[in-house]
Parts: structure tokens; sequence; C-alpha cells
């Protein structure tokens, strides 16, 4: 075919059957012309009960409240493909909403979609809270402890809650956690006219009944033991309960730094003891997963009281021993070996999982295991360091340095 021939191009467009309509508490008076008329001209209306109510003089199509469990949703929207379906959403549809979830099965070029201001958006506006500068997590359905990453002095924080009964719940945490002191502001029912807005400490907590629509704004104030997650890798070993099974903080930073956690990518932790680097990977960006895989069930359950402590509770937990428990875990992009790599197995079978370009890091205390590794080193290349650290302690009445046992660390990167 000659330059000069005419080629087909994809002009054609899929026809947007679905429009997705942000809708906030003052119910129709704040809808565009627009979304008022896709509404309107809807042959099937989703949305949560509240929202149906909400927008109920405008619906002239069937209105399909969202189903019980709500994994069911998507395909029933889907099933609908083709006809002049709309979904009603809180606000920003796609700011913690159910327009995140459509966009994995609906290709966006088929939806039309007209936001409303999100929760998050208009606590900003009456805070005067600018809000690049604020944290945002979402806790509705979530697990309370996803705050704990959130909470360091002098941080604004705008928390959504799941019902009445939360942030009476963020108050407890924050109290017993040495953030007392913060200040919480509860922003109810915005928007619309049962609007309340009340502020309080975390400690004196005392709102009595809150609107199950509301989300709380943190100034966060901690006292000198509270209990915050620094920035960087290398925690504090007291922040983690262990039986002594415990990557060491030094080690630790330097194994995270090995690792090389990228958006998105998923961990095995082999021999995970107390979870900490599973948990410091987690902590590391909120996109990132990991897998902790532990032999001994006294430990698995230690690992999941960790991730709840340090907010990712997240982290999945297998008890059992590898290579056997490794079998049908998703594919991870980074494995680490703290524990159990001189098992029969273990090294092939983490090897064979590692997606290419993965990154393999097994760190070793036992002579046998070193063996193990140096053997792989003069096999497969990668690169040997040889970690050891040593901590001022008295000695009589002066002080002498202690060392810890040194780790043989080999990384292994695969073709």
């Amino acid at each position: 075919m000659s330059l000069a021939e005419p080629t087909v191009a994809e002009t054609a467009a899929p026809r947007r059957w679905l429009s997705i309509v942000g809708i906030g508490e003052d119910g129709v008076d704040g809808l565009t012309p627009v979304a008022r008329g896709l509404v309107s001209a809807a042959e099937i209306v989703f949305g949560g009960r509240r929202h149906l109510a909400l927008a109920g003089s405008l619906i002239r199509g069937a209105a399909r409240p969202w189903p019980s469990p709500f994994d069911r949703a998507a395909a029933e929207v889907v099933a609908l493909r083709g006809r002049a379906v709309c979904v009603l959403a809180s606000g920003d549809p796609y700011l913690y909403g159910v327009g995140s979830v459509l966009a994995r099965h609906v290709d966006p070029r088929e939806t039309l979609v007209v936001p409303a201001p999100s929760a998050f958006s208009l606590a900003a506006a009456r805070l005067g809270w600018p809000l690049p500068e604020v944290g945002l997590v979402s806790l509705h359905g979530r697990e309370i402890d996803r705050i704990r990453p959130h909470l360091h002095p002098g941080a604004r924080v705008l928390a959504l809650t799941s019902d009445g009964d939360g942030p009476a719940a963020l108050g407890r945490l924050l109290t017993d956690n040495g953030f007392g002191a913060s200040q919480l502001t509860v922003l109810e029912a915005l928007g619309g006219p049962r609007e309340r807005i009340r502020a309080t400490s975390a400690v004196a907590f005392s709102l009595g009944t809150v609107d199950s629509l509301n989300i709380v704004a943190i100034e966060v104030a901690a006292s000198r033991d509270a209990r915050v997650l620094a920035l960087t890798p290398g925690l504090a070993d007291a922040l983690f309960e262990h039986d002594g099974q415990i990557t060491k903080r030094e080690i630790r930073a330097v194994t995270l730094s090995t690792l090389a956690p990228r958006r998105g990518e998923l961990l095995w932790d082999i021999g995970a003891g107390a979870g900490s680097v599973a948990i410091e990977w987690m902590l590391a960006d909120p996109t990132l997963a990991a897998i902790a895989i532990e032999a001994r069930p006294e430990r698995a359950a230690r690992i999941r009281r960790n991730a709840a402590a340090f907010g990712v509770p997240g982290l999945e937990v297998i008890d059992g021993a590898a290579p056997a428990a490794l079998a049908g875990l998703a594919s991870p992009h980074a494995i680490f070996i703290g524990g159990g790599a001189g098992n029969s197995g273990v090294l092939d079978a983490a090897s064979a999982a590692l997606r290419p370009g993965g990154r393999l890091v097994v760190n070793a205390v036992t002579l046998d295991t070193e063996s193990l590794l140096l053997a792989r080193y003069a096999k497969l290349g990668g690169d040997l360091v040889r970690l050891a650290v040593s901590r001022a302690e008295p000695v009589g009445g002066k002080t002498g340095w202690r060392a810890a046992m040194p780790v043989t660390q080999w990384t292994w990167v695969k073709p």
C-alpha cells in the first residue's frame, strides 16, 4: 500500500450507554442540567437507597438499589450494556467511589461522568484546608487501623468513616497511641439540610450521637511517647511485637533498600518471623502488597497483630512452611527469605516463582545457609554482601562494642 492510499481510521467511538452522576446531600438541587437530564433519560437507575431517594423526583425509569453483597454490582450494570443506564454515586465517583469499580469493567469511552464535590472537597472548603497538603484516607468499610501511617505531629488528615460510631473509635485509637491531644472536627451530612460541624479533642471525645454520614478532620498532636511511624525504612525493633525472630532495624533498612520496592509490586516474605520486612514494604507506598509466609502458628498470629498495629491490615499471612506453602500464590515481583532458606527446595521454588526481572534477597546468619548462598552466587552471580553491626553497651563500669551476628546477604535479579 502506498502512502497516498487512504487508510481506515478507528474513529467510531463506542456508544456512551452508561452515565455516572455524582449526587450530594442537597439532592436534585445540586445537580447540573446535564446531570438531571441523564437521570431522567435513563431506563435503569442504580444507586444506594439514599441516593435513589435523593434523586427520586427525576427518575423516570426503573430504580435499582445496589445488591447485597455489593460484589455483584458491576456485573449487574455490565449485563445491561447498550441500554440507557445511570449510576448514582456519592460526590466524586472516582474518589473512593463506585466509578473506580466500574472503570475496571467498562471502557471509559462508553461512559459519561458528571461528578459532584466529594466529602473531602466539602470538608476542606469548610475548614479552609488546601487539599494537596492534607492526608486523605477512606475508612468506609475498611479497617480503622489504616489511619496509623498518617499520624505524624502537625499533620492534617481527613478520614471518611463508615458510620456514626467511627469518630469515637478514631478518638479512642488516637488516645491509646499517644495522640490524645489531637483536635478532631466531625463534619456531618455535608452539603445538605442536616449539615453539622463540631470539634473536640481525641481524649475528651463526647459528642454523643453522630450522623452516619460523616468525615473527621484530624489535626495531629503527639505526646513524647506517641507511636509515630517514621517515613524511612528501619523502624525501631521495639515497635514490633516479636519473640526475637525479627530482622533487626539496621539490617532491615538495608534489606528494604535492596528489595527496591516499586509502585504496584507484590513481595513474598518467606520465613517472615515478626513480619517486619513485609510490613515496611507495604508502608513504602499504598499500592504495594505483600504475602508473609510463616510456618509457626503463633508467629503467624503475631504478624497479623503487627500488620494491624502498623496500619497495613491488608498484609496476607499464609500459615505454612515453604516450599509447600508457596503453591498457588500470586507471582511476586520480589522475594525476601529471612528464615528457612536452608530448607530443601525453598531457594529453587522461590527462584522459579519470581517474575522475570524480579529481585530475590536472602539473608543468612548460619554457616550452613551461608554456604548455600556462596554456591548460588558462584553459579548464578548476583551480589553478595556481608553486613555487621555493633552496638555500644555497658561493660563493667565502662562502655564497649558488642557485635551482633553478621548477616550474609545474597541478591539476585532473575533474567
